[in-house]
């Protein structure tokens, strides 16, 4: 029967895998409603649309992810429409379900995936890729989109990584960029419709009524032409796809206050990654930081108001008895009424055991009173900044406007106030680096020891510094630079280490922790590749790839015979999509997405960056020209409102 659990025979194979937890679902807050909750109209037409929305990853990554979270709440609260949510099982637990011959199911109410009717699935890295063939070939849907039929879910694909959906075109029947919030409930809209009138034309009626809209891309009525070299040609619609937009343009949800999700937060039953209740403080960032795709494609800035944050804060905590709360956004300190909402959360919930957190803070937006407010609480964790680049020169390069005067000045601040702990991100494989660049990172982790041994007059001050490689993505100005292969990457990462450890002034209060090269590299050929990408996905797929964000399941060696194998006797290879810089009249895959943001002045950025020249935020400064705001008729909305955080009458 459609619908149906499979729990009864999942069960038994419940103690023969690791973390068993994971898989059973029922966590608090969660939602399992009727499978034809939606009903019939007089014709007897089913009207119920039901979504399975993944996160391809562990169970660990995945249930904290607010994307997730918001989107299956959103749904759930319409009367006609169910979601349901499903995660990566692991190895062991594949194993198990295809030797019961079980298929991928929701954790909810533990249904069939390939039942629903849109699988849905948010990329917030490429990596996961091969989690989503696993989850496909689990549930009984083709893998190529060409081969579904009637019965099979729309494969729909969502995130960050969705600017770029060329690579997994071939197994997507669709892609929607930007926030989901509108957009999904568009799309049920669409369904529901289909449905009511007796499902005309079929999937490709349906896809075609997506498409239409302009903010759903289809890409099976899109054809790519090539030229002699290699390069993009052209990315046009296909013939017989009338109405079908040249460009498919991104969701922007405006006012965040008419959003405030999640209003009942999932509590993990099993250990997550992240173990707090988190509140999205703002959307988008205009600082202009040239190789943050993030930045770059949530334009323009959206301010959740101070009481809209206040009641969202207080909503979660009863609904799910964190004692923490994140304020989340791409640099939360930004928000121009951050100092008051951090004093009015930390008045309303002084005295209990309700911590507050910045998971992401800028050297030039901290200051220690903020810091003060959010471990009121008692908990004073170590602080972490990104200067990104090591060197004043390369962080012009890459638009952080942050000298090391500032990142000096604040951790003695800190230090000076009782902070024992700092840590510090950068970036290695940066457009224009040399060796010098990232060697003065050991220079200025010495700094930071110095200065932090002087203001507070102790030895056991610490400093850890973190290093990831550089990947360039589509949308930011930094799309059309090489990438640094990953060699030269382990060198530079390796006179690094060898500068902070052969001073032994320093000893264990420098720590260093960093990625090597090889997973940036295969993330920059997913980040940028077109279709004929995904015939390397499939094989490394085919081979065993399974969860290559995890280091301990990636596999470098098995990424590049696959590729070598698949690029056999044609005219790229992985150096191609990686290591190559292009030029500026080159098609790229994703011109064909509109994120908003003129091509013309992602150009001119780059040039700035190869000529040093940094660009003020745009917030605070006549416009840029970006071309945002016009193209989306958007606009920057920051604040202040004038408003206070009232403390609650009851704690």
């Amino acid at each position: 029967m459609p619908g149906a659990s499979i729990f009864y025979d999942l069960e038994p194979l419940l103690e023969q895998v690791s973390k068993p937890i994971q898989y059973v679902g029922g966590e608090l807050n969660s939602t399992v409603k009727d499978w034809q909750c939606g009903g019939y109209d007089a014709d007897g037409h089913e009207l119920t649309v039901r979504w399975a929305l993944m996160y391809p990853d562990a169970y660990e990554v995945g249930v904290p992810n607010q994307g997730v979270m918001i989107l299956y709440e959103v749904l759930n609260e319409r009367a006609d429409t169910l979601a349901e949510r499903t995660y990566s099982v692991w190895p062991d637990m594949e194993a198990a379900m295809r030797a019961a011959e079980l298929p991928q199911f929701t954790v909810d109410a533990h249904r069939p995936v390939g039942e629903f009717d849109v699988f849905g699935l948010s990329f917030s890295t490429e990596l996961g890729y091969t989690n989503m063939l696993t989850a496909l070939d689990l549930a009984g849907i083709p893998l190529h989109a060409a081969d579904r039929g009637e019965g099979d879910p729309i494969v729909l694909a969502g995130g960050h990584a969705a600017f770029n959906p060329e690579p997994v075109s071939d197994f997507i029947d669709a892609a929607v960029v930007g926030d989901g919030e509108e957009a999904v409930l568009a799309i049920t809209d669409h369904i529901s419709a289909w449905k009511r009138q007796g499902r005309p034309g079929g999937r490709r009626e349906l896809l075609l009524r997506l498409a239409r809209t302009g903010g759903v891309y289809v890409p099976a009525f899109y054809d790519v032409d090539y030229l002699p070299d290699g390069r993009i040609q052209r990315v046009a619609p296909a013939a017989d796809t009338v109405g079908v937009p040249w460009r498919v343009s991104k969701h922007t949800v405006m006012d965040l206050d008419a959003w405030p999700y999640p209003k009942q937060p999932l509590v993990p039953l099993a250990e997550s990654v992240h173990e707090r209740m988190s509140v999205e403080i703002f959307r988008g960032c205009t600082r202009g930081c040239r190789f943050c795709q993030a930045g770059m494609i949530t334009r323009p800035v959206r301010e959740r108001s101070i009481t809209g944050i206040g009641e969202m804060v207080k909503k979660g905590l009863e609904a799910t008895g964190f004692e923490e709360v994140g304020l989340l956004s791409l640099s939360s300190a930004d928000h121009s009424e951050i100092a008051d909402i951090a004093k009015g959360l930390a008045d309303r919930y002084e005295g209990t055991q309700t911590g507050l957190s910045l998971p992401s803070t800028r050297v030039d937006a901290f200051n220690i009173d903020l810091a003060n407010e959010l471990t009121r609480g008692g908990r004073r964790s170590g602080l972490t900044f990104a200067p990104e680049g090591g060197s004043e020169r390369i962080r012009k390069v890459i638009n952080k406007m942050v000298s090391e005067e500032d990142l000096i000045k604040t951790v003695a601040a800190a230090y000076g106030a009782g902070w024992r702990q700092v840590k510090l991100y950068f970036m290695c494989g940066l457009p224009t680096e040399t060796d010098e660049d990232v060697l003065q990172i050991a220079d200025l982790a010495k700094r930071v020891i110095d200065v932090g041994r002087e203001v507070s007059g102790r030895r056991d001050i610490r400093c850890t510094v973190s290093i990831g490689g550089f990947v360039p993505k589509p949308h930011t100005p930094f799309q059309w630079c090489a990438q640094l292969d990953p060699e030269q990457t382990d060198a530079r990462l390796a006179k690094l280490r060898e500068a902070i450890r052969s001073d032994k002034r320093y000893g264990a209060a420098i720590g260093m922790r960093y990625h090597d090269g090889e997973p940036g590299l295969v993330e920059g050929l997913l980040s940028r590749g077109d279709r004929r990408v995904g015939r390397v996905i499939e094989a490394v797929w085919r081979d065993g790839g399974r969860f290559d964000g995890w280091s301990e399941h990636f596999s470098y060696e098995r990424w590049m015979r696959c590729a070598t194998a698949a690029f056999e006797g044609t005219d790229v290879d992985v150096a191609w999509y990686t290591t190559r810089e292009r030029s500026e009249h080159e098609v790229l895959p994703w011109d064909h997405l509109d994120s908003g943001l003129d091509k013309d002045w992602l150009w001119a950025d780059w040039q700035d960056a190869l000529d040093e020249t940094e660009v003020d935020d745009c917030r605070w400064t006549p416009c840029f020209d970006c071309g945002v705001c016009p193209q989306m008729n958007t606009d920057i909305q920051v604040g202040p409102t004038g408003k206070k955080l009232l403390p609650l009458s009851v704690v």
